[in-house]
């Protein structure tokens, strides 16, 4: 059986529309829409960005969680964080936003190089297990968006790790793994 690739945690150097860091460790349980962009590119600027938070305002009580990841790897000196502020300010985008991680003497951010994105704008969907199972460079249909959603949100939720080791429920232990509960 193949296994389902993960990925690399982001790394994240300033955060917007929310009030704590997000972590993928964090986003367990949830369906993880995760979207590279810059404010300059223009397919970002009008397909992707606004896609992202259509799925957002759509699917947030469902189960899937959006995140920005502002990647700029070109015109460093004019996508610096405040202008970001504004651009999402302006285009009233609500779901969280980080700015990617740069290292000095690196035109690349970290979390772009570790992605191996290709570009922007690129969208990866995590499943509730943190799983990678789309990775898209370009522009992303919107019907073929919205159908893989669709079909992560029908997989079963996997059950958070200390209840898949054991539980305890009304005096009895449970120990749950992937075949199933057994109450001892």
């Amino acid at each position: 059986m193949n296994e389902i690739p993960t990925i690399p945690d982001w790394q994240i150097s300033q955060w917007f529309n929310t009030s704590t860091p997000l972590t993928q460790a964090g986003m367990r349980g949830r369906v993880v829409l995760l979207h590279a962009f810059q404010m300059l590119c223009p397919s970002c600027v009008s397909h992707s960005v606004p896609q992202a938070e259509r799925v957002h305002r759509e699917f947030a009580e469902s189960g899937v969680s959006v995140i920005g990841l502002h990647t700029v790897f070109e015109h460093h000196a004019a996508m610096t964080p405040v202008g970001l502020e504004a651009f999402l300010h302006e285009y009233h985008i609500t779901h969280p936003v980080g700015v990617d991680q740069m290292t000095p003497g690196e035109p690349v951010p970290v979390t772009m190089r570790k992605y191996k994105l290709r570009g922007t704008p690129s969208l990866m969907l995590l499943d509730r297990a943190g799983h990678l199972r789309m990775h898209e460079f370009g522009r992303v249909d919107d019907l073929h968006l919205g159908v893989a959603i669709g079909r992560l949100l029908m997989e079963e939720k996997p059950m958070p790790d200390e209840l898949q080791r054991q539980s305890v429920r009304d005096g009895r232990t449970t120990n749950c793994d992937e075949q199933g509960c057994e109450v001892s």
